[in-house]
């Protein structure tokens, strides 16, 4: 779906034109072959484990673009502290996999294309945000279910799903909310806001990508 046309990029919020620009997308994604085997729980723990280790990189990525935008005027104000996801991949991880994670684990190809990009958006503000959106507010929305899940499909509720516990953030409404009025307010024109929702789209094109490297890795494409 492309960006909305000039006089909507204008006259409506900002958070608005983004959400509903990317709606399709998101979708798509949600029901990919490999989400659709998680959140329908026929996936394997060892599987999951696989996804986690995909965030492990692209966290990584993300939250180095995040290090780097701390004193920019508009990026800064969506460095926000309590969403870092790092410590707790790690922890999951070493649930997950062991205490030698790190040395087993490796980026699919799409993961290695995902983390190139994010490291491109160390000196455009915009572009850092909509990947920001796009990981951040997935996680803690749609993300809450594949930890209601791991609960109930595996027993997993502390280390192995850290990775969703966003109680640091406060109301997941609240932060919504302030979340949205982040983006209302960033000083972006048409043309910006444009590039940005481009942007968006793309970080979901790279994260399906992801779920199609994952759902081939185990063996979900081929069943």
């Amino acid at each position: 779906m492309a960006a909305p046309v000039t006089e909507e990029l204008a006259l409506r919020p900002f958070s608005e034109s983004l959400r509903n620009s990317t709606k399709a997308v998101h979708e798509r994604a949600h029901h990919s072959t490999y989400m659709d085997a998680l959140l329908s729980g026929s996936l394997t723990l060892e599987g999951y484990g696989l996804l986690a280790a995909q965030y492990y990189f692209i966290y990584r990525a993300l939250e180095q673009v995040t290090d780097a935008m701390a004193g920019d005027p508009v990026g800064g104000d969506f460095v926000i502290d309590e969403l870092r996801r790092l410590p707790k991949l790690e922890a999951d991880l070493a649930f997950l996999i062991g205490p030698d994670w790190a040395e087993k684990i490796e980026p699919v190809p799409a993961t290695t294309a995902y983390v190139t990009r994010l490291g491109r958006m160390t000196d455009w503000a915009g572009g850092y945000v909509a990947h920001h959106y796009t990981r951040y507010l997935g996680d803690l929305a749609g993300g809450q279910v594949v930890r209601a899940l791991l609960k109930k499909t595996y027993d997993v509720t502390g280390p192995g799903a850290l990775f969703y516990d966003f109680e640091s953030a406060g109301s997941p409404s609240a932060f919504r909310k302030r979340y949205r009025a982040l983006l209302d307010a960033a000083p972006w024109g048409v043309d910006e806001r444009r590039r940005i929702i481009d942007e968006t789209l793309l970080a979901f094109e790279l994260n399906i990508a992801v779920l199609t490297d994952l759902a081939e890795a185990t063996g979900l494409e081929s069943a």
